[in-house]
């Protein structure tokens, strides 16, 4: 609605000029200051039409919207044209502005019912007058007119039809592009992730331990590395089969991800042992966490293993400035032979200084 105004505005501008400067606008001018009445009653329904439009689309649902402002550009272009024609030579060109505006929309259905109507309308204003006697007919001028109508509404049939294609293929593309993002984002995944366990692999795990003692170097971060092993696997294998042995690698998987907080790490470091990253906690908080984990485990009760109950020993340790990830790993699997050497199912801290002991 704001091209109508703007339009309106224009031709009231134009009109004030031709009375400010007639030797400038002559015919105009002429036209104009003779029939001031009317030129002034046209302005007011110019004023009116567009005042109603504009309530219109503000009060009824959008559903309406499109025809409220192609119904309005059509009667605005016949206004147009019955003020422009006495003092313009092709004043016609202006019944072409609602096919214009049909291409906003890009709807076939609404080109042509307006398309028709326009075809319709002019017909109607141009033969019944002649019909009757009142203004002579010219042919030539009539036929150009329809010419114009006509292929205008077939090249604007086109421009939609092209501009449909473009979508469909712009719409195309992007599906595709999508489908190819969630086929990257699940195959990453598939490489991050331990199949049977849900965890993270053993090589994500480096990785994101490395990115971690980084920070800790450079920020201070607090790291503490927990590395289980499930206690009498090999023998559960054995007697059981390794399927029973991949339902308790699972159980206790599903015990890591219900106990460990958000911001810790979980992965299957290989085989039945699991690393666990604790990061912003305190070692007796990566303790307690730890032990949590090895009473829940150890509670679990699966009819397979014929009332055996699932344990596992545990090394921890936590990373000091400048010892570097093979010197972490070293404590941690330290920590985790003298819980194997000492019983089993039990989680061994390993200190900075002095021996070896159980915080329990």
């Amino acid at each position: 609605m704001i091209y109508y105004w703007f339009g309106a505005i224009l031709l009231f501008l134009v009109q004030g000029l031709s009375f400010i400067f007639p030797d400038i606008f002559t015919g105009a001018a002429e036209y104009w200051q003779y029939n001031s009445s009317t030129a002034i009653s046209v302005d007011l329904c110019i004023v009116l039409l567009l005042s109603v439009t504009e309530i219109w689309l503000r009060r009824e649902k959008k559903v309406y919207l499109k025809r409220a402002v192609l119904l309005c550009g059509l009667v605005l272009s016949y206004i147009l044209y019955f003020l422009l024609t006495p003092v313009i030579d092709g004043s016609e060109i202006v019944l072409i502005m609602p096919l214009l505006i049909s291409l906003v929309y890009f709807e076939r259905m609404l080109l042509k019912a307006f398309a028709l109507l326009n075809i319709l309308i002019y017909v109607v204003i141009a033969l019944v007058p002649a019909a009757l006697g009142l203004t002579r007919l010219d042919i030539s001028d009539f036929i150009l007119v329809m010419a114009v109508l006509i292929i205008g509404t077939l090249l604007g049939q086109g421009v939609i039809t092209r501009s449909l294609e473009m979508r469909k293929a712009v719409e195309g593309l992007v599906k595709s592009e999508q489908k190819l993002i969630v086929e990257k984002t699940i195959s990453d995944k598939l490489l991050k992730m331990d199949a049977l366990t849900g965890l993270y692999n053993h090589k994500t795990f480096h990785e994101y331990i490395e990115n971690l003692i980084q920070h800790a170097e450079t920020n201070g971060v607090s790291i503490h590395l927990a590395i289980l092993d499930i206690d009498n696997f090999k023998a559960i294998n054995d007697i059981f089969g390794h399927w029973v042995g991949d339902i308790v690698l699972k159980e206790v998987a599903q015990v890591l991800l219900e106990l460990m907080s958000p911001n810790d790490f979980a992965a299957r470091y290989g085989g039945e042992e699991f690393a666990l990253i604790f990061t912003d906690t305190t070692a007796e908080q990566a303790y307690a966490c730890s032990e949590a984990i090895r009473s829940k485990v150890e509670e679990i009760r699966m009819p397979q293993l014929d009332g055996r109950t699932i344990t596992f020993s545990a090394g921890l340790c936590s990373y000091y400035i400048g010892d570097g990830k093979e010197k972490l790993f070293r404590n941690a699997d330290a920590a985790l032979y003298y819980a194997k050497r000492s019983g089993k199912n039990r989680v061994i801290v390993h200190q900075i200084k002095g021996p070896i002991v159980c915080m329990t």
